[in-house]
């Protein structure tokens, strides 16, 4: 099938024809004819299959006709991040190109002003996070009354970064005769609870198997230690001696993790870049565009580069650390294999990373091979860092028996000096004397009954009456005291005047 026989509009044609394509991917042949019918959508498709264009491509034609009004735009986007809601902005200049169409961004890192002024001219497309749109419409500068289209991308991504709460309250904010396009790689039980709630009677549109990986991606597992140096090593050692690597995206489980690697790698020559939530908009903007033009080998990224992004030409994906969420390895090795492409996908494999890669072979539902020898063959296995928690951070590990209580005393006394014969049993005597000439060791610290040069508590003479405290408590041939006794209040002392 082609894109002509799915009912798009000549304009729209001619800018998909001239982006060099000529046949929709099964999402797109699915989607796009449901869009154009006006029904609602749910669609479930594994990353990578063109689930951006499936809802850009019906909905530039759906606005051909009309016209926005000022603060009132006609069809809202919601995206996760900043780098996908770019993404879509692209894909409407790249589709729309002819078409007088407004396209708004509303995403954080820029200022309000410039945003303002887009949204008072009129809008036809509104592309957004989930918490600068709320910013502007608390502020007063945007209504939602006007939207024929609501297109939620990447839901299962909101769940994770906590957005779900804020994708209700903005639902609500809409009509209720709108149009919802429903998009994820997941259902999970709380997304479904979602578009049960928001969809009404939708298309179910599901093009392959929930999480599962492309097969045009090679995957492969790697043992190394949990030592930081080691496991940095091992990585570098893949990225020179792996074949045909153009360039690579490199994943870390969390920020700080991404500077260490960053700089680790920039040292050893590597053309990388950094990319992380803790980056500004700009900086965010240069790494991405210089990976992307090539001018950038390998990207050191967090989770935030996991998920949508289209980046045609990647050719390998390292996971330097393995993802917490099962979840999160489909969309990483997403990244590479796109569009029918072949792609590489490596994992470094640590000693603590049993549970994580259990629970990914048990969601993609087959095992992943190693390179070289596995995690219990290299001997790793053994080497598995002291857990953290009870014990701190030196306690022995899980099997391991524990350094009994007696031991450190022991090497105390054995590096005391003797005790003389003549010495009390609990003081130990002073230390002997040394010579001149002689170096005197280091001595132990004296114990604390040795310290407290005080005479014991029964043999200290009684304390005078004019040393004591002001307060004093009767003694026992003294009467007990009534009420207050001698410390009455003045006010209580006044005389009171009766009627």
């Amino acid at each position: 099938m082609n894109f002509s026989e799915l009912g798009l509009s000549p304009k729209v044609l001619e800018a998909v024809t001239a982006a060099g394509y000529t046949q929709p991917t099964p999402i797109q042949e699915q989607a796009i004819p449901r869009v154009l019918e006006r029904r609602d959508v749910l669609g479930i498709a594994q990353t990578g299959t063109g689930k951006t264009a499936a809802f850009t491509l019906p909905m530039i034609t759906l606005l051909e006709q009309g016209r926005a009004r000022a603060r009132m735009p006609r069809t809202l986007i919601l995206e996760p991040t900043r780098e996908l809601a770019a993404q879509v902005e692209e894909s409407f200049v790249r589709y729309g190109a002819g078409q007088k169409l407004n396209v708004a961004l509303l995403i954080g890192g820029v200022s309000f002003g410039d945003q303002d002024l887009k949204i008072a001219r009129g809008v036809d497309v509104l592309i957004a996070t989930p918490g600068r749109l709320l910013d502007h419409i608390e502020r007063g500068k945007l209504l939602l009354t006007g939207i024929e289209v609501l297109v939620i991308d990447e839901a299962d991504r909101m769940l994770d970064m906590g957005f779900i709460p804020d994708i209700e309250k903005i639902c609500r904010m809409v009509p209720f005769t709108r149009q919802t396009l429903f998009f994820s790689a997941t259902m999970p039980p709380e997304i479904q609870r979602i578009t049960d709630a928001f969809l009404h009677n939708p298309v179910r549109i599901e093009t392959a198997r929930q999480a599962t990986t492309a097969s045009t991606i090679t995957q492969r597992l790697v043992a190394t230690p949990h030592n930081p140096a080691q496991k940095r090593e091992t990585l570098r050692r893949l990225m020179r001696d792996s074949d045909d690597v153009k360039n690579g995206i490199i994943f870390c489980n969390r920020k700080i993790d991404v500077q260490l690697l960053l700089k680790s790698l920039l040292s050893h020559s590597f053309n990388v870049a950094a990319l992380h939530g803790d980056m500004d908009q700009r900086a965010r903007t240069v790494a991405l565009d210089g990976f992307r033009a090539g001018t950038t080998q390998f990207l050191v990224a967090s989770d935030v580069a996991a998920r949508g992004l289209d980046i045609p030409d990647v050719s390998h994906v390292f996971n330097y650390d393995a993802p917490h969420h099962a979840e999160d390895y489909v969309h990483r090795i997403g990244r590479t294999g796109r569009a029918g492409k072949l792609g590489t996908a490596f994992t470094l494999i640590s000693p603590e990373d049993h549970k994580n890669l259990s629970a990914i072979e048990a969601m993609i539902k087959r095992p992943i091979e190693w390179l070289g020898p596995s995690l219990d063959e290299s001997g790793f296995a053994s080497e598995a860092p002291a857990p953290r928690g009870r014990g701190g951070r030196n306690a022995p590990a899980k099997g391991q028996p524990r350094k009994s209580p007696e031991a450190k005393p022991a090497e105390i006394k054995s590096e005391a000096p003797k005790e003389s014969p003549h010495a009390p049993s609990k003081r130990p005597p002073a230390p002997v004397p040394q010579t001149e000439n002689a170096a005197a060791p280091a001595e132990p610290r004296a114990p604390r009954e040795q310290r407290d040069t005080r005479p014991p508590r029964d043999e200290r003479p009684a304390r005078s009456d004019e040393n004591r405290p002001r307060r004093s408590y009767p003694e026992d041939n003294e009467p007990t005291p009534l009420g207050l006794g001698d410390h009455m209040p003045g006010f209580m002392m006044r005389s009171a005047k009766l009627k």
